[in-house]
């Protein structure tokens, strides 16, 4: 049981039918779910309302539901069955999660940024697992909507829960926070995803610090040391820093990738990671000092790693055709992200092709275009080859072949998913490794499929 009608009832005062010994093991807003014991939340879309279907919902287990005071409750719903009436149903959901979050009690890890959030999130988890019952977000479930959901799938006897904050614009991560009231919070970077909402990197820095509005009174902050829009923050009573620079708090040092595996040292401490590249390294710094904080030990951390497994699309290795190498890192991406992917795939061995496909970079707005041909600065021997596919991606191409440096780069753009597979198909084998990089929206993976011997 997670909590009974009568405790809701003492914060959402406004119900009609009968709560008395009605126990909620269960808070869910798809009313096609089968749940006995179940509080449905009818949400209000923009191609949809939950409300239509709460008889669904009944008929299905749902023990009580929440209703909006403007809309009509259907006649046949009967005058026992508990309704809890509010303003605003995403908002009731929010305000339940934030006092089941308090029920419970757990130390509470918020984490934020531009990039590396949801690595950094399963890293974290696995450390804290090592120690402690931990609950954490599943799969990117980070919005208004998905966090409070997060919250109440949290089993009771939880010690840590481990939270994923994401946002579009201001004011989204103040309310993430403000509902979770996180003990720590982390901001793994700085970078440019949503830069067309918040105007500037500066302006994603402002939003991305939102995360501290909820923090308790002796939470402690930890915040990428190497970023200079997180500067002003590091005198700040509880901030703690991780990073490369040598003014970091925790400095990552000796940095080596080897058999997809990274292997770094933290204050002169080693530690290994099952994933590639610089900015893993920076991931697992946070957990490590997280860990730390938490008392969990250095050997339980590393075993935390060791045992981690790797998430789909997240620079996952794959054998296609010939036995070619295909790098699918195509869940999402921003120029900082693919700029730091295609660092990793230069320093790969034992490859004598190193090919780029790169996607379009999405959400940049009107700096789309200098952002993309940014990232060509970052395309430079050993990789062979770019072959870039969608609409702004063009402007890789553009800013390559104005470095002249075609002659050592092949440098296409494609805009036909099958015109870019024939191209590929003639590298396919064991000398080449092919990254596959974009925003989510270009679904990259269709062209991997088609790479693979099945």
């Amino acid at each position: 049981m997670m909590f009974t009608l009568e405790w809701l009832a003492s914060f959402l005062q406004e119900f009609t039918g009968q709560l008395k010994n009605r126990s909620i093991d269960h808070v869910y807003t798809d009313s096609r779910l089968e749940k006995q014991n179940g509080l449905f939340i009818p949400i209000i879309g923009e191609n949809f309302d939950g409300h239509d279907f709460a008889e669904q919902a009944i008929d299905n287990g749902a023990t009580a539901i929440l209703w909006d005071t403007t809309k009509k409750l259907p006649a046949n719903i009967p005058s026992t069955f508990p309704v809890f009436k509010v303003d605003n149903t995403i908002n009731a959901l929010q305000q339940i999660a934030f006092h089941y979050r308090h029920e419970v009690n757990p130390t509470v890890i918020g984490i934020t940024g531009s990039n590396g959030k949801t690595s950094t999130k399963d890293i974290v988890a696995a450390v804290m697992n090592r120690k402690y019952r931990t609950h954490f977000t599943d799969g990117n479930l980070n919005n208004h909507i998905g966090l409070p959901l997060t919250i109440l799938t949290m089993p009771t006897n939880t010690e840590v829960l481990v939270l994923e904050m994401g946002m579009n614009n201001f004011g989204e991560i103040q309310t993430l926070s403000e509902i979770a009231n996180p003990d720590y919070a982390v901001i793994t970077n700085i970078g440019e995803s949503h830069i067309e909402f918040l105007g500037s990197r500066e302006g994603i820095a402002k939003a991305k610090l939102e995360i501290t509005s909820g923090l308790a009174e002796e939470g402690q902050l930890i915040v990428d040391g190497d970023e200079a829009l997180l500067q002003h923050v590091h005198h700040k009573r509880n901030v703690q820093t991780c990073g490369f620079h040598k003014n970091n708090q925790k400095r990552i040092s000796s940095v080596q990738l080897k058999h997809q595996q990274t292997i770094f040292k933290l204050n002169d401490e080693p530690y290994t990671i099952p994933f590639l590249g610089e900015h893993h390294a920076k991931n697992a710094a946070f957990a490590i000092l997280l860990g730390e904080l938490l008392h969990i030990e250095k050997e339980e951390i590393q075993t935390a790693f060791s045992n981690m497994e790797k998430t789909a699309m997240r620079f996952e290795w794959i054998t296609g055709r010939n036995e070619a190498t295909l790098i699918n890192d195509a869940y999402n991406a921003s120029p900082t992200s693919m700029k730091a992917a295609i660092r990793v795939v230069k320093q790969l061995a034992h490859f004598q092709e190193k090919i780029l496909v790169l996607g379009d970079v999405l959400e940049l707005g009107e700096q789309s275009e200098s952002y993309h041909r940014s990232i060509a600065e970052e395309i430079t021997k050993p990789i062979t080859k770019v072959f870039t596919f969608g609409n702004d991606a063009k402007y890789i191409t553009e800013a390559l072949k104005a470095k002249q440096m075609t002659d050592e780069i092949l440098a296409m753009h494609y805009t036909s998913q099958d015109a870019l597979v024939t191209d590929l198909n003639p590298y396919l084998n064991q000398n080449t490794v092919i990254l596959f990089k974009a925003s989510r929206g270009l679904r990259l993976e269709a062209i991997i499929n088609q790479l693979i011997e099945y």
